[in-house]
C-alpha cells in the first residue's frame, strides 16, 4: 500500500503535462491552418485531402464533443472554401475528401461520446471509493456526548474525485468531552493519510493524557513520525501539507471550554442569540511548524461556556466561501439568524442550506463543522 500514498508530483512535471495537453489539442487546428495556407498559394497542387480529415480525428480523440463539432465546422468551412478558390467543383476529388470528412466526422462524434461516457463513469468510481475512504475515517459525531448534546457536519467541494483533508472527531473521556477540527492543506491520498494519522494519534492520546496540550503534541508527533518512515511521506511534503488543528475540551463540572489552537479559524460561541469569536491569545502554529515557534504554550486557553450556550468549530472552508459578488459568507450573523430552540443537527442543517445558497452551490473548498449544546449542570455523566 505504500506505493498508493506517493509524494504530490513535482510542479514542474505538472506545468510540462499541461503544456503537452495544450499542444495536442491545438493540433487538428494547426493541420487546418496548414493545409489552408497551402491551398491558398501557389503549392495548392500539394494533394491536402487526407491532412484535413485528420482534423476531427484528432480532436475527437483530445476534445470533448463541443470542441469537436467545432474542429469539423472548420475543416468543412476549408473544404468548401478551398474548393470554390481553387474551381475544383464537380471534380471526384472534391467529392471524395467531402464523404472522408463526412465518415470521420460522424466516428470522431461516436468515439469522443464513448470517450466521455467512459471517463465519466471511472470518475463516478472513483468518486464513490474517495467517498467510502472519507466516512471510514470520518466517523459521525454521537447526538449525546456527557454535559453536551452533538452533532458534525462534513461537504466536500465541487465534482472532484479527490478526497480533501479536513478532519473531525468528538469524544467522551473521564476528563469531559473532547473535539478536534483541523484542515491538512491539499487534497488526495497524502491529505487522507495526513487525517487519519491525526485523528488516530487524538482518539488514542485523548483518553490517556491529561493535560490537554499533550493530546495536541501526540498528534504533532504522530505526524513526524509518519513523515520519518523512509520512502513513504518525505518531511519536504509533510510541510507542503501543514495541518491547522483546534482541540476544545468541555469538561463535566465547569461552565467553561478549554481550546488549544494551532493555526486554525477561531471557533464561534452562541450566548443569549449573539456570537462571540474565542480568539486566541497567543497565535501558534500548525502542525508541522513548530520550528517557527520553539517554545510552545504548556496550558489550554479558558473561555466561558454556560448551560444553554452553544458552540461551533469549522474549517476555513466555512468562512472563505464566496458568491459570485466575492463577498465571504457571513457566519456569525448567519448563526444569530438561526432559531436556538433547533438541535445541533437541525442547526447544522440550516447552516448547510445558509452556505449552498450564499455560493449558489459552488463551494471551493471543502467544509467540516462540529456543534456543541452544554446543557445544565450534573446532566452529563463522567466516563471512568
Amino acid at each position: 500500500m505504500a506505493s498508493l500514498f506517493r509524494p504530490p508530483s513535482r510542479p514542474g512535471a505538472d506545468a510540462h503535462s499541461r503544456v503537452l495537453l495544450t499542444l495536442v489539442q491545438c493540433l487538428p487546428f494547426v493541420i487546418a491552418l496548414a493545409v489552408l495556407t497551402i491551398e491558398l498559394t501557389p503549392a495548392h497542387f500539394i494533394y491536402t485531402g487526407p491532412l484535413l480529415t485528420a482534423v476531427p480525428a484528432l480532436a475527437a480523440v483530445t476534445m470533448g464533443p463541443k470542441r469537436t463539432a467545432s474542429a469539423v465546422a472548420l475543416a468543412l468551412a476549408i473544404s468548401v472554401t478551398t474548393a470554390t478558390y481553387n474551381q475544383a467543383w464537380g471534380t471526384l476529388q472534391v467529392y471524395t475528401n467531402f464523404l472522408a470528412l463526412a465518415l470521420v466526422s460522424t466516428a470522431g462524434f461516436i468515439i469522443s461520446s464513448a470517450v466521455r461516457a467512459y471517463r465519466r463513469r471511472e470518475l463516478d468510481q472513483v468518486r464513490r471509493i474517495a467517498v467510502c475512504a472519507q466516512e471510514v475515517i470520518l466517523r459521525p459525531v454521537p447526538e449525546r456526548l456527557g454535559p453536551v448534546r452533538a452533532a458534525g457536519l462534513c461537504l466536500a467541494a465541487g465534482t472532484g474525485a479527490q478526497v480533501g483533508g479536513d478532519l473531525y472527531e468528538a469524544v467522551q473521556t473521564r476528563y469531559g468531552v473532547r473535539m478536534i477540527v483541523g484542515d491538512v492543506r491539499g487534497k488526495g491520498l497524502n491529505a487522507m493519510r495526513a487525517v487519519a494519522t491525526t485523528l488516530g494519534a487524538f482518539r488514542e492520546a485523548a483518553h490517556y493524557e491529561e493535560d490537554l496540550v499533550q493530546v495536541m503534541n501526540h498528534c504533532a508527533a504522530a505526524l513526524r513520525r509518519e513523515a520519518a518512515v523512509p520512502g513513504s511521506y518525505p518531511e519536504e511534503a509533510l510541510m507542503e501539507g501543514f495541518t491547522t488543528a483546534l482541540i476544545a475540551q468541555i469538561p463535566h463540572d465547569e461552565p467553561v471550554v478549554q481550546l488549544v489552537n494551532r493555526g486554525h479559524p477561531p471557533p464561534l460561541v452562541l450566548h443569549e442569540g449573539r456570537t462571540q469569536t474565542l480568539m486566541p491569545t497567543t497565535p501558534l502554529p500548525p502542525l508541522g511548524l513548530e520550528d517557527l515557534m520553539p517554545d510552545l504554550p504548556e496550558k489550554p486557553e479558558s473561555h466561558p461556556f454556560a448551560p444553554g450556550d452553544r458552540l461551533l468549530l469549522y474549517t476555513d472552508g466555512v468562512i472563505e466561501a464566496r458568491n459570485p459578488d466575492n463577498t465571504f459568507f457571513p457566519l456569525p450573523e448567519t448563526m444569530e439568524s438561526i432559531s436556538f430552540s433547533t438541535t445541533p443537527q437541525e442547526f447544522l442543517h440550516q447552516l448547510h442550506h445558509a452556505l449552498i445558497h450564499h455560493t449558489e452551490g459552488h463551494l471551493a473548498d471543502d467544509v467540516a463543522m462540529i456543534l456543541a449544546d452544554r446543557l445544565d449542570e450534573g446532566a452529563g455523566i463522567p466516563v471512568t
